[in-house]
């Protein structure tokens, strides 16, 4: 198939429908509304099941559902509407539930506007809802990646049981680029989900749940569950670095922001300012190592975010004081242009 030319919302639509996924649950809020609208028309003629909930609390319940009977199954929003769904997206990380949310960002606190923003990190990577649970956080910087990575979301979702963040913002969902669609994946040729409800005629019945009412029981699980997060940590890091083999300064930025710091680098070395970029795609778990390398032969990792301050808590952490860890950051829904960040570049280059 040749390349198409879409809008972010519609491309991570059109990749859930190729990965195989059958149940979407979702509820409107700008400026996400283009993938409801996109799974309205196209799910069913994939065979699948579009259903616009009563609320944000409805969506994420009816994914808990979908996924228990062993359905690939997806919701979307945008932060607001996120922060509706942190309960039930605790109890789908309880109950070890594969289940894929995107979250197109758009700026707050409260209601905030509809501008892109990356205040949602916190609330991703550090759990959102209550208890001690994780979600795998993907970050695209692209159209096309934004493709991969919700491909990707099922499958990691499915390997591991967990829920899985594909964490977008307002710019990447409303804007467009050409892009080459993957091939359908047929949910008839995906491996079987021997824990899901799906009658019981000859085996022994499932129960799945995130209730427990015997404190040694619920340890035991939650000792389980927290050694497969770390066989996460150990095997799903992803990142990219652009220009950091003889680079004095880095900038670590994710998503939108990371594809204009890019331009930002080219600008830089055609200063003779040798600057790098280090890209987080998954935010959890966190490049840490990538990170703590570069911290060893670099002078300052400058971390720009589309927030007030929240990834480059975790710079600090893989930096600890090897290197200067200075943070510039635009709030409201502002975008920083790469101008802005060679300026602060040029503040720490020596």
């Amino acid at each position: 198939m040749g390349k198409v030319l879409m809008a972010g919302n519609d491309a991570m639509a059109e990749a859930a429908i190729c990965a195989g996924c059958r149940s979407y649950f979702g509820y409107p809020i700008t400026p996400q509304n283009e993938l409801l609208e996109y799974m309205s028309a196209h799910m069913p003629k994939a065979g699948g099941v579009f259903i616009q909930a009563e609320s944000e609390v409805a969506a994420i319940n009816m994914c808990y559902g979908a996924s228990a009977a062993g359905a690939r199954t997806m919701t979307s929003s945008s932060s607001p509407g996120i922060s509706l769904k942190t309960e039930g997206i605790s109890y789908i990380a309880g109950a070890d539930l594969p289940c894929v949310i995107i979250n197109v960002v758009r700026g707050g606190p409260g209601l905030g506007n509809i501008a892109p923003a990356q205040g949602d990190y916190f609330q991703a990577t550090k759990g959102g809802g209550h208890g001690d649970y994780r979600m795998i956080v993907l970050a695209p910087a692209t159209i096309p990646e934004s493709i991969e990575l919700v491909m990707l979301a099922f499958e990691l979702a499915d390997r591991y049981r967990v829920p899985v963040m594909v964490l977008a913002d307002g710019m990447l969902g409303q804007m467009m680029e050409p892009v080459v669609l993957p091939e359908h994946i047929d949910p008839a040729t995906l491996p079987v989900k021997p824990w899901a409800i799906t009658g019981a005629k000859g085996r022994k019945p499932n129960l799945i749940t995130s209730f427990f009412l015997d404190p040694v029981e619920l340890s035991e699980i939650n000792v389980k569950r927290q050694a497969r997060y770390q066989k996460i940590e150990e095997r799903e890091v992803r990142y990219e670095e652009h220009e950091t083999a003889d680079a004095t300064v880095v900038v670590a930025a994710f998503g939108s922001v990371a594809r204009i710091a890019r331009t930002a680098v080219r600008m830089a070395r055609n200063e003779g300012i040798k600057l790098g970029l280090l890209r987080p795609i998954t935010l959890w778990p966190f490049p840490y190592a990538p990170l703590r390398a570069l911290s060893q032969r670099v002078d300052v990792i400058l971390t720009v975010e589309m927030n007030a301050g929240q990834m480059v808590e975790d710079v600090r952490l893989a930096v600890a004081e090897r290197a200067k860890t200075p943070f510039y950051g635009e709030l409201g829904g502002l975008v920083p242009s790469p101008r802005d960040i060679l300026r602060e570049v040029k503040r720490y280059a020596s």
